[in-house]
């Protein structure tokens, strides 16, 4: 290498520093501010669900006619951030912003079972991509979106390094965007310090374990990988179905997101009041604090979820599917003779890897929210439920890469 194009990959390394920290610094604030009013509705929301459960059909009346009105092309949600990055489409418009945020603390106000990530990512890739148009280099608006993408995660979990990771690795299913890798991981970090730093608090539950990889532990990590894969796929693939059985049944958005408000609230006021509505951050605690985890919970908060999204309601999957995997890794934790919390941690990021086709995020999710010790168990668990079957996945744009 000569010394110019020396002195010019250090110039180009110092730009993208210095964009990936103020990005990160504007997305982790935006982050917190999502994130502490939407815990704010959601403990509101616990507190009097007899009272609000019952107007979801309503809320998502007032959802459904904003995007009519005002949403335009940003009412595409996470196909707008692939089609951005496959160049079918050229900008995410800024009103996404206020009308994602808006739409999501409705939904969980009024108990519709739906996460958040997916408007964390949103917000990240519209911030990042609005810098697309001072940037010149080849591929400089895909890396923006990658980098905004990874700091929208990292700001909202304070998971910097399976951030980086999962945003690399999600746009294309068998690509890694490994160009973007240091601007990303800088983003990725200066987001979740900015989000901690403004009082968003990050889940952690440090799980401890004495195990020695043996032939009958490594064919029980093989079976709770394939049953987590499974349950991943199920997701994915009943997510899919619902929304075009939902669009078929109801053309019309406002009768399709009213008529299943009302079934929805009627199924989470019956269901334990509430039991299954918002993130699943109560069955989470439970799963791991010792608390009351039925052996179906699983399935009730994945089928509730699929509904309230094919509803149209918005959010994201990804915490849903924390709570999935926990609860599921709970109810099968004795059928593999091994502790409990120790396969609930498995579940919690298997079944989300397996829905969103990733494998190197949610293996590093695990290590930071469960503790690094645990990396060889999560590494082979979460690579049998990626290579399940990497082609079902809950984001509906997502490409797999040829072989060709």
């Amino acid at each position: 290498m000569t010394a110019s194009k020396g002195l010019t990959l250090l110039k180009n390394t110092l730009v993208w520093c210095c964009l990936a920290l103020v990005i990160g610094a504007m997305v982790g604030a935006l982050d917190a501010l999502f994130g502490r009013v939407l815990i704010g509705l959601s403990n509101f929301r616990t507190a009097h669900s007899f009272y609000l459960l019952p107007f979801l059909a309503l809320a998502g009346l007032t959802i459904v006619g904003c995007y009519q009105k005002f949403g335009g092309k940003s009412g595409k949600g996470m196909t707008l951030v692939f089609d951005v990055n496959e160049g079918k489409e050229e900008t995410i418009p800024l009103r996404l912003i206020p009308l994602a945020m808006g739409a999501t603390w409705l939904t969980h106000l009024f108990g519709g079972s739906a996460g958040r990530e997916g408007v964390a990512v949103q917000l990240g890739a519209t911030l990042s991509h609005r810098f697309s148009r001072w940037i010149s280099q080849e591929e400089g608006s895909n890396k923006l979106l990658v980098l905004g993408m990874a700091a929208g995660f990292a700001g909202l979990f304070q998971t910097p390094l399976a951030a980086t990771l999962f945003a690399m690795e999600v746009l294309i299913i068998g690509r890694f965007y490994s160009q973007a890798l240091f601007p990303t991981f800088v983003a990725s970090f200066m987001a979740s310090w900015t989000s901690h730093s403004l009082g968003l608090e990050k889940f952690t539950f440090p799980v401890s374990v004495s195990l020695t990889l043996t032939p009958e532990l490594v064919l029980k990590l093989l079976l709770l990988g394939i049953l987590f894969g499974l349950c991943g796929n199920f997701f994915a693939y009943a997510l899919t179905y619902a929304k075009r059985w939902a669009a078929k049944l109801f053309p019309n958005p406002y009768w399709r997101i009213a008529s299943l408000g009302v079934l929805l609230s009627i199924l989470f006021l019956v269901l334990d009041a509430g039991r299954y509505s918002g993130l699943g951050t109560n069955l989470i605690s439970a799963s791991f604090s010792g608390g009351s985890i039925l052996p179906y919970d699983w399935l009730l908060k994945l089928l509730l979820t699929v509904l309230t999204l094919a509803a149209g309601y918005q959010g994201g999957e990804v915490t849903p599917l924390f709570t999935i995997g926990a609860c599921l890794g709970v109810a099968v934790s004795s059928l593999v003779g091994l502790p409990l919390v120790f396969v609930a941690a498995l579940g919690y990021a298997a079944v989300f890897g397996s829905a969103t086709s990733t494998f190197l995020g949610p293996m590093l999710i695990g290590c930071e929210v469960f503790g690094y010790a645990n990396l060889p168990y999560f590494f082979i668990v979460c690579a049998i439920a990626f290579a399940l079957h990497p082609q079902h996945s809950i984001y509906g744009a997502q490409k797999m890469v040829s072989n060709k």
